[in-house]
């Protein structure tokens, strides 16, 4: 890319313009020494520029730090870390986690192993709005899948 390219090029003359232990040297340093990871974006079109998203699922978690200062046992942390994962992608993906929950912890006992994968929050959205296939012969219908009703909640 011709416009990163002339950034590196400028990183590194000011680099040279500037005292190796001034902090502004060991910032161009470390740009240039990290510009492989600092262009991936440009190469995998699925990579967000920055890592805004982490930091403020972090931050949600970092808010609360106190509230959740002694969850009663290690498996009490595991548990509580698991749910806030599953939140966290919920509130991400723009589903509403009580209705997820809800839905997936009812469909957990019953489902085989190897559809566990369907019940993850990303997959289920996107089964929540698959439209439905119209039988034969009827009118189009778009409605959510029965196993899904609207009453439990937004996607």
């Amino acid at each position: 890319m011709p416009i990163l390219d002339k950034f590196r090029a400028w990183l590194e003359e000011q680099g040279r313009q500037v005292l190796p232990k001034n902090p502004l040297h060991e910032a161009l340093n470390y740009a240039v020494n990290n510009w492989t990871a600092l262009v991936r974006y440009t190469q995998a079109g699925f990579l967000a520029i920055d890592n805004n998203v982490a930091e403020r699922e972090m931050k949600r978690i970092a808010i609360g730090r106190k509230n959740w200062l002694f969850v009663g046992s290690p498996q009490g942390g595991r548990t509580a870390a698991i749910l806030f994962s599953i939140t966290s992608t919920c509130h991400r993906l723009g589903v509403e986690p009580w209705a997820y929950l809800t839905d997936v912890l009812a469909r957990l006992p019953t489902i085989p192993a190897e559809q566990l994968g369907d019940l993850l929050p990303d997959r289920w959205q996107a089964v929540r709005r698959a439209p439905v296939a119209p039988p034969p012969g009827s009118a189009t219908n778009t409605a959510v899948p029965s196993a899904y009703p609207p009453s439990q909640g937004r996607s």
